[in-house]
């Protein structure tokens, strides 16, 4: 049987402007617009409104026009607003747009960008002393004209709060777990992750890794070493044991992990440890010391310094926002959103 959800949808617009990147907005339709059957919940947790400052927007490269769309007003109903980039970033947006980001954010919905969207978030003011970050190819022209900003050009995807901008279009993928994470808990994400067959988590402050070279043979799929090491997170698992089960040398795995996944073993093995901690938590698992052990951080010691470092919360506050009922666990989308 579905479960039921117990709040309303949550509002996404997705504001589409002249030259707007259609990859990106494909990514905010498949993140909140798609239905999720893979939650088991009897009615979305998001709901999309694609939106536009005229009635027929050219794409990038004029490779389509899409018509038909609401106007700017659709942004003053959205709890989050989504702003894609476009790769005319010196061309000054229009003050209709400006204008209707502005609005958005004085009134406390929450305003995301994807790639060279955070121009645009720059230029309606919202990101000065702030810090945010752009496409690495852009950040130089992103610093002469928005000098203000807290640039952080080598990141994924930085999180203020009540702005989020993520560097590039692969990274608004990152973005959009991260939050999917936020909004409703590490377990819900990672049903998400799965069903996109995308990484459930980079943390946003991995390097974007520019110029980044293409090896002349491809590396051998990673996902068997992943799925072994996943059902073995509560095992003393070490990078030499990956190496091990992978046939190579540890730093033949170092450079496969970097090709494949942007990140290294050691990160990559902490990152997922730690996902299965916040999942322990969320369905109900009160003592820390068994959720280190199963997850194989060890110590409550090193479990608080791991999560506080992942998510910014304490066992008690991530528990506390995202945590069911001890022993029960909590369906996962039937959580209120934060």
């Amino acid at each position: 049987m579905p479960q039921e959800s117990s709040q309303a949808p949550h509002r996404v617009a997705v504001l589409v402007d002249a030259g707007t990147n259609p990859f990106e907005v494909g990514v905010a339709t498949e993140m909140f617009g798609l239905p999720r059957p893979e939650l088991g919940l009897d009615g979305p947790l998001y709901e999309v409104t694609l939106c536009a400052p005229g009635p027929g927007i050219r794409m990038n490269h004029g490779f389509f026009t899409m018509s038909g769309l609401p106007g700017l007003e659709a942004v003053d109903t959205a709890d989050t607003l989504i702003v894609p980039g476009r790769p005319d970033n010196v061309v000054p947006r229009g003050p209709d747009v400006l204008a209707a980001i502005r609005r958005a954010h004085a009134r406390g919905a929450r305003v995301v960008s994807f790639c060279t969207g955070s121009f645009a978030l720059a230029e309606a003011g919202l990101l000065d002393d702030r810090r945010a970050t752009t496409h690495w190819m852009w950040a130089r022209a992103f610093r002469e004209l928005h000098p203000a900003v807290r640039l952080e050009p080598d990141v994924l995807f930085v999180d203020e709060g009540d702005i989020l901008t993520a560097a590039g279009s692969a990274a608004a993928l990152d973005l959009g777990l991260h939050i999917w994470r936020r909004d409703h808990g590490a377990e819900t994400a990672n049903a998400v992750s799965r069903r996109l067959v995308f990484a459930a988590h980079r943390d946003g402050g991995q390097r974007q890794f520019v110029e980044r070279p293409v090896p002349e043979v491809p590396d051998d799929s990673l996902g068997p070493l992943l799925a072994w090491a996943q059902e073995r997170l509560g095992e003393p698992l070490t990078v030499a044991d990956l190496a091990a089960r992978a046939a190579v040398s540890p730093a033949t795995l170092h450079r496969r992990f970097r090709s494949r996944l942007g990140t290294t073993p050691l990160a990559w093995l902490t990152g997922e440890r730690v996902a299965l901690a916040c999942r322990l938590i969320e369905r109900g698992e009160e003592r820390l010391d068994v959720v280190a052990a199963r997850s194989g951080l060890g110590t409550a010691a090193n479990l608080r310094a791991r999560l506080r470092r992942e998510t910014g919360l304490s066992p008690s506050a991530y528990r506390k926002r995202f945590g069911g009922a001890p022993g029960n666990g909590t369906p996962p989308g039937s959580r209120v959103a934060v």
